[in-house]
């Protein structure tokens, strides 16, 4: 028989060990009628040495609980932690800093420096901190992500994938407690973008990264080992152990979520099928 403490809740783990964690987050963006409220008191741990994906419908939430566990937008109530410190009254100095020395990011454009080879686009930030990195562990994310002969190339004599393993490779030099990927693959072909999901995996189960990706698609999600599905600024589900065909399944739903009462479309309601795994045009903040 289950007790009230034991029932199910979405985004909570059980497990010791959370890299990064959220009580009653929410977030809201404008005031009065025109508010949006892009987060709606999200609950959720994550794990460290896991590979968590966050998924859902278009607005439903996913970059803005990106940013706000990482420190990149500010919080309209509730409480964030990054390890045992909590990030939600840090100032900007601060919270810069701890971007700078605990946390990774990726994203879905390269943010490489022209002028600059790899191995200098690698190490740039901990450049600009004054930090010099550690050898062993430099050499082995380089060796990893396979770019041990293209240390001297400029982004320009990169292919997309290997500008993104270059960004991967960058987000792991400094090794990090926790890495935020937001859509990793968006700017890469088929093949390119399995290739760096490949990579995330490594990160995960050969160097005990933490990785949390934002993705809209399930091919990417299966790579994962958790699955959180957002709708509406909340937690609704999660899957563990992932399947592409399991995550659409679960994507599929959202199309019914709210039925309309007057016969129209319903609200909320996204496509279904390929249609619903492209980029959507939802404004950044929403998403």
């Amino acid at each position: 028989m289950s007790t009230p403490s034991a029932r199910y809740s979405p985004g909570l783990a059980s497990a010791d060990g959370i890299a990064a964690r959220a009580r009653g987050l929410t977030k809201a963006y404008g005031s009065g009628e025109t508010a949006v409220l892009a987060l709606d008191s999200v609950d959720v741990d994550i794990v460290r040495g896991r590979f968590t994906a966050v998924m859902g419908p278009s607005g439903s939430g996913k970059s803005t609980l990106m940013h706000c566990l990482a420190g990149l937008d500010t919080v309209s109530a509730g409480r964030v932690w990054l390890g045992d410190t909590e990030i939600t009254g840090l100032k900007d100095r601060e919270l810069t800093r701890l971007r700078r020395d605990r946390i990774g990011f990726m994203f879905q454009s390269f943010n490489l420096v022209p002028t600059l080879n790899a191995l200098e686009n690698i190490t740039l930030p901990m450049d600009i901190a004054g930090q010099r990195p550690e050898g062993r562990w430099l050499d082995q994310v380089v060796d990893t992500l396979g770019l041990r002969d293209r240390l001297r190339h400029r982004p320009a004599q990169l292919s997309g994938g290997q500008q993104q393993r270059v960004a991967c490779a960058r987000a792991l030099a400094s090794r990090p407690e926790l890495i935020f990927a937001d859509e990793p693959t968006g700017n890469l072909d088929s093949r390119a973008g399995l290739e760096v999901l490949g990579f995330l995996r490594e990160a995960v189960d050969r160097l005990g990264q933490t990785v949390v990706m934002v993705t809209h698609d399930p091919g990417a999600a299966a790579h994962s080992d958790l699955v959180l599905f957002l709708a509406d600024g909340r937690i609704v589900d999660e899957m563990r152990q992932p399947t592409a065909e399991a995550v659409l399944e679960r994507m599929k739903r959202f199309d019914v979520i709210r039925a309309p009462s007057d016969g129209g479309p319903a609200l909320g309601a996204v496509p279904v099928g390929d249609a619903a795994l492209r980029r959507d045009e939802t404004p950044p903040h929403r998403d």
